[in-house]
């Protein structure tokens, strides 16, 4: 019923930059927010940063000062800029979008992308 396209991921070295996308389409009323989190084996899926609809957003302390998130509402699409990139960036990094659907109800939807890798590395 919705779906998440998630693009810009790759290799970069240390002290290098990318660009995150994340597209919703499909049955979608409204969005509240979007947002990108991580995943390490091993470890735990985290939160990056997210956007609500209102322009509010929220980044993990480890990113802070380094990555952007910024969204455009018209498109259904999230952005995530990430400067200085560091090694322990390295992750692979799912887009999620929480909002409701174009059906009877407005039933809120909670969707997940299949996720990109970003590498940092020399």
């Amino acid at each position: 019923q919705v779906q998440l396209v998630e693009s810009g991921g790759g290799l970069v070295q240390p002290g290098g930059s990318l660009r995150l996308s994340c597209a919703a389409s499909g049955s979608i009323a409204g969005i509240a927010s979007m947002g990108w989190y991580r995943q390490v084996p091993g470890k735990q899926r985290e939160l990056v940063a997210d956007i609500t609809s209102g322009g509010s957003t929220n980044y993990a302390d480890s990113v802070k000062g380094r990555f952007t998130i910024s969204g455009d509402s018209a498109k259904n699409t999230v952005y995530l800029q990430m400067n200085s990139l560091k090694p322990e960036d390295t992750a692979v990094y799912v887009c999620n979008a929480k909002g409701s659907l174009l059906q009877v109800g407005r039933p809120r939807f909670n969707y997940w992308g299949q996720g990109i890798q970003v590498t940092v590395s020399s």
